[in-house]
């Protein structure tokens, strides 16, 4: 969702004297709107500068947010909020830029590919043209870069670039020292997102080794082998960040296994949802149940194949969310009974009273949240 302006005691009083309102700062908005979308107060905005096709599928939209907006840490993401047939639409991005092009310029870049029937992906790249403005919230997520300066090997494929361009951008920027190896995973070479902002980083950033990886052009698929985990000097010695389909980040996982790498030391971060991983205790038990939704008096029945989230929208709710995948946290709710699992770890929670997130949380046995 846009970021909210923090209010004082004060001006929430005065506002309810005045406007019978608690955001009185808000109360122009409409007027302000009209003269200067940026000048908002109710909520932060960002107004599109320049618009990138990368590829085919994928642009790169340069944004400039309202000064008041907090910034970020490269590897963060974002909310942004569009309007779609007049209804509010929310989804979550990885920033692709450098906190430096937003200290010094006072811009942001969100690149982003379109999805095969994604509703505010196909809008985005159908309609948000130079000019625009758009809803963008304060920026989130624990994919930093290590503190102090470690050797680094990133594994990407496709889209799962994009936070590892901001990452980049930004060890360029303060001469990162420790070695840093890229493995990109793409279907063929013209699907190489950011590929002019890559190879220009291999040139004036002495430390990063780039190898780019076609997965589709040949006669059997190229995926990520264990020879290519051996190539990388000192690996042991790394941190490691994944980013990318999921096929991708199992396989890598298993491999890092192998070769030694310890959990602690590999980070990744999910840009699609991931299907239930069930611990081994788990797996030959049946999934889903009744889910009952307190607030609303509301019944559902589950077969263990949909989230919270899907069975609410089923039921005709509609629950804040945000990013669908786990990432943003904006549908947490809280679960009164019942038990549900982590489609991202494959856990099950307690059974009593506790906040799940509704996007990845698959019902087992009756289960009852408060919405």
């Amino acid at each position: 969702m846009p970021a909210r302006i923090p209010q004082t005691r004060a001006l929430h009083w005065l506002g309810r004297q005045l406007f019978n309102r608690n955001d009185p700062a808000a109360f122009f908005d409409p007027l302000l709107e009209t003269l200067n979308p940026m000048l908002v107060q109710g909520q932060t905005l960002a107004r599109v500068e320049q618009v990138i096709q990368e590829t085919s599928d994928t642009r790169t939209f340069t944004l400039k947010p309202a000064a008041r907006w907090a910034g970020f840490q490269a590897g963060q993401h974002v909310n942004i909020c569009v309007e779609i047939d007049g209804v509010q639409r929310t989804r979550t991005f990885s920033l692709s830029s450098s906190p430096e092009l937003w200290a010094k310029q006072g811009l942001v870049t969100l690149t982003i590919k379109r999805l095969p029937g994604g509703l505010v992906t196909n809008w985005l790249h159908d309609n948000l043209s130079e000019g625009q403005v758009l809803g963008l919230g304060e920026a989130f997520g624990d994919f930093l870069l290590p503190e102090p300066p470690q050797p680094v090997l990133f594994i990407a494929g496709g889209s799962g670039i994009t936070p590892v361009l901001s990452h980049l951008e930004t060890m360029a920027a303060q001469d990162f020292r420790a070695p840093v190896t890229l493995l990109y995973f793409v279907r063929t070479q013209q699907d190489i997102i950011a590929a002019e902002r890559l190879h220009a980083l291999e040139r004036r950033y002495s430390a990063l080794t780039l190898r780019i990886i076609a997965t589709d052009e040949s006669d059997k698929p190229r995926y990520l082998k264990s020879q290519d985990l051996s190539t990388v000097p000192g690996l042991k010695a790394r941190q490691v960040y994944l980013c990318g389909p999921k096929g991708l980040m199992d396989l890598a996982n298993k491999q890092l296994h192998e070769h030694g790498i310890r959990k602690k030391d590999i980070h990744s971060t999910f840009f699609s949802t991931a299907a239930p991983a069930l611990n081994a205790d788990l797996a030959n038990q049946v999934l889903g149940g009744k889910v009952q939704f307190g607030k609303s008096n509301l019944e559902a029945s589950s077969e263990g194949d949909a989230s919270l989230l899907e069975i609410a929208e089923a039921s005709g709710l509609s629950p804040r969310h945000g990013c669908r995948m786990g990432i943003c946290h904006q549908c947490s709710c809280r679960k009164t009974s019942g038990t549900v699992i982590n489609r991202l770890t494959g856990k099950a929670s307690g059974p009593g009273e506790e906040s799940v997130q509704l996007c990845i949380s698959i019902p087992h046995g009756p289960v009852t949240i408060e919405i």
